[in-house]
């Protein structure tokens, strides 16, 4: 359907042309250019043209093609960090290629925070009413109790409250924050990090008026009629929040990053190299994705 808003695709004409060719797909596309116009009708897609390193076949990776990847991504920031883009979301990347090529990295999040010299972003995964914060991102389960600190914590929650009323118009956003351990800890007898590191934020938070509840165990947490009490959890590491939210909205949900000076939403999934090029993806994420970066860019406008 004709959208209401205008879309920019980053990425090789060429090999979207072809794509498009092998799925059958009836899509017109057009070259972008700088304060030229912009198709909005059903079947066209404007194609911001990133060239390839060397030619691309579907679901194989090719460690050639590393920097075209985050030459995309660049483009995109860029563009939102002047103005000519209102808002960016982005399809999932194979972070074991960009390694493959000798360049660090360790996501999309991380990434783009440095780029645009963001200092703590902030994940958050998003389906239907249920919103999941990540205090830890891509990190082995080992190392994240040495990754969390009150300071970065409370900054987290700040991030959250503030964020969550300006795109969301939430007027006192209530956050709901997980301990780390079994049961919060059981009062220090299995693990210490709530009494030392995550109590102390949620006590700064609330002498700072946020509306912040915890530690509380995560397991008892996600039951639907404790979560009606919250608009948002801030889990302390990746697979304690998302398995929960991917349950409930797998293929629909959206992550989006808050702490970034640019409006930036992705997909809830990986790269799914087995369906690459078979015409059984599922674009349910990207498209809401899309969407809802649509919808952020207008909020802040017209905050």
């Amino acid at each position: 359907m004709p959208r209401s808003w205008p879309l920019v695709c980053v990425a090789d004409h060429e090999l979207l042309r072809q794509r498009a060719s092998q799925l059958g797909l009836a899509v017109q596309l057009s070259d972008y250019a700088v304060g030229g116009e912009i198709a909005f009708a059903s079947g066209t897609l404007s194609v911001l043209h990133q060239p390839l390193a060397v030619a691309s076949a579907a679901g194989r990776l090719e460690v050639r093609n590393a920097r075209y990847v985050l030459g995309s991504i660049d483009r995109a920031v860029d563009g939102c960090l002047s103005g000519e883009f209102a808002a960016m979301a982005t399809a999932p990347v194979q972070k074991s290629l960009i390694n493959d090529a000798g360049i660090p990295f360790t996501g999309h999040t991380e990434y783009i925070a440095a780029r645009t010299h963001a200092p703590l972003p902030v994940m958050m995964l998003i389906a239907a009413n249920l919103r999941v914060a990540l205090a830890t991102t891509h990190l082995p389960l080992r190392a994240v109790s040495g990754a969390l600190h009150s300071a970065a914590l409370l900054q987290m929650l700040q991030i959250m409250s503030r964020e969550l009323h300006h795109y969301w118009h939430i007027a006192r956003p209530r956050i709901a924050v997980c301990g780390l351990n079994p049961h919060a800890g059981e009062d220090g007898h299995l693990g210490d990090e709530e009494q030392r590191i995550i109590a102390p934020a949620i006590a700064q938070a609330r002498a700072a008026q946020l509306a912040v509840d915890g530690p509380l165990p995560a397991d008892t947490l996600f039951v639907p009629r404790l979560l009606a009490s919250y608009d948002a959890v801030l889990a302390m590491y990746h697979d304690q929040g998302l398995p929960v939210l991917k349950h409930v909205g797998f293929g629909h949900a959206v992550n989006v990053t808050l702490g970034l000076p640019i409006v930036r939403t992705s997909v809830d999934h990986g790269t799914a190299l087995d369906l690459a090029g078979s015409g059984r993806a599922d674009a349910g994420s990207l498209i809401a994705a899309i969407d809802l970066a649509a919808q952020m860019a207008a909020q802040a406008e017209h905050f």
